[in-house]
């Protein structure tokens, strides 16, 4: 179907109510996902939407942004799918060695979240979802012979593998206000409100048809940068035509091919979830990890009463490196910090897996700033120079040479 609007790109003033409509969005989002997992590495498989595009009123692009905007949906339940493409070689088990999840041996517990959901990071996936308001969450991801289940409800945080019986419990921190697992997207909606944040004069943003997803009619939303140079080809959001929901998110890379990220609701109900959906208690024998105040886990069995802070998002980010600067604006921004003059070693210098593992990633690059290793997805870049700085973005090879030839 034809755009609905004018024209492929946003006026100053209509930018300025988009930026308005996406903060209004972020204080109604819903926090539908218990757990983050990093943008990147999460999608859903494409071919949700059923056949037949519906008939609906014709709506701009800043209307459908405050519907988003409005929408005050705080129960829901259904079934999503999870797939993801970032074009990364088999990890050959490397990433349980780098976030110590996997089997649950040593200090690490296969039912915390952090490690648990790593899985998420390729491949298809298929996780129930549930929510009753801000309190009360739970996120399933069913596995072929066993389930890893995570409840939030008041403050409690569980993590339930059924295949090793190991528990993980945590109490959800809202000291600043808000649960800082919410900070990384998980679901349509999260993914949707960080792509609003990218809506600036750097942006357009279109509505384009409409779809049928979940059995419900939906407008499609198109955020598509300007600027060339970024490996984001355009973001397409359905958006629940009487809710104002995000039902499903796709990213599609600038190089073509599949999506990257494909995240959206193949069955969704808006009554309320039975008060039981999360309830949670320990099974016999399981073994219980406890995150206490300090952040460090304390292992006992059969006993989940102790309590402490839940420190989920430590194995992604301990905050910016220091010295962090951002080159750019917009979709073609890089991010830039100086590791001291340490270069990344080569395959063979760093050996093993992990070896193996840059190889497969890097391509070698040269200019003005030397010579250096990109390390490459279909969606995020990084030049590693020889002397230890470090561009990294959502951008082009080329674009982060460019970076690196007029930093110097």
């Amino acid at each position: 179907m034809a755009p609905y609007g004018s024209d492929d790109s946003t006026t100053p003033d209509e930018t300025d109510d988009l930026r308005a409509g996406r903060r209004r969005a972020a204080r109604y989002v819903v926090p539908v996902a218990v757990v983050g997992v990093a943008a990147a590495t999460i999608g859903l498989v494409p071919a949700l939407a059923d056949s037949g595009d519906p008939d609906l009123p014709k709506i701009s692009a800043q209307q459908l942004i405050e519907k988003i905007a409005a929408s005050d949906v705080e129960q829901l339940s259904g079934t999503v799918k999870i797939t993801t493409d970032l074009g990364l070689p088999d990890f050959g088990g490397l990433e349980n060695s780098l976030t110590g999840g996997g089997s649950g041996s040593g200090d690490g517990s296969s039912a915390d979240p952090t490690s648990k959901l790593t899985e998420l990071a390729t491949g298809t996936h298929t996780l129930r979802v549930a929510a009753d308001g801000e309190d009360k969450q739970k996120l399933s991801l069913l596995e072929n012979a066993a389930e890893y289940s995570l409840i939030h409800n008041g403050k409690d945080v569980w993590g339930y593998d059924s295949g090793s019986n190991e528990v993980f419990h945590g109490t959800a921190d809202d000291s600043d206000g808000k649960d800082k697992r919410e900070e990384v997207p998980a679901t349509p909606k999260d993914l949707t409100e960080d792509a609003l944040k990218a809506v600036d004069d750097t942006t357009s943003v279109t509505v384009e048809g409409t779809a049928h997803v979940a059995g419900r009619d939906a407008y499609r939303l198109v955020i598509k940068p300007k600027d060339s140079g970024s490996t984001v080809g355009q973001v397409t959001v359905a958006v629940d035509a009487k809710t104002g929901l995000p039902l499903k998110f796709t990213l599609t890379p600038s190089s073509g091919g599949a999506a990257v990220v494909d995240a959206g609701f193949t069955q969704i109900s808006y009554a309320k979830p039975a008060a039981s959906t999360f309830d949670f208690t320990p099974p016999k024998g399981a073994k219980v990890t406890e995150e206490d105040a300090a952040g460090a886990p304390e292992r006992h069995s059969g006993d989940s009463r102790h309590s402490g802070g839940f420190s989920g998002d430590e194995g992604f980010a301990q905050g910016g490196p220091e010295g962090l600067d951002v080159i750019g604006e917009g979709w073609t921004s890089i991010a830039t910090f100086d590791t001291g003059g340490q270069g990344m070693p080569s395959g063979s210098e760093a050996g093993g897996a992990f070896g193996g593992f840059l190889d497969s990633l890097g391509d070698k690059a040269s200019g003005k700033f030397g010579e250096g290793t990109v390390f490459k997805t279909r969606l995020i870049n990084a030049l590693i120079t020889d002397d230890g700085k470090v561009y990294v973005g959502a951008v082009t090879k080329d674009a982060l040479v460019k970076a690196a030839n007029e930093a110097k």
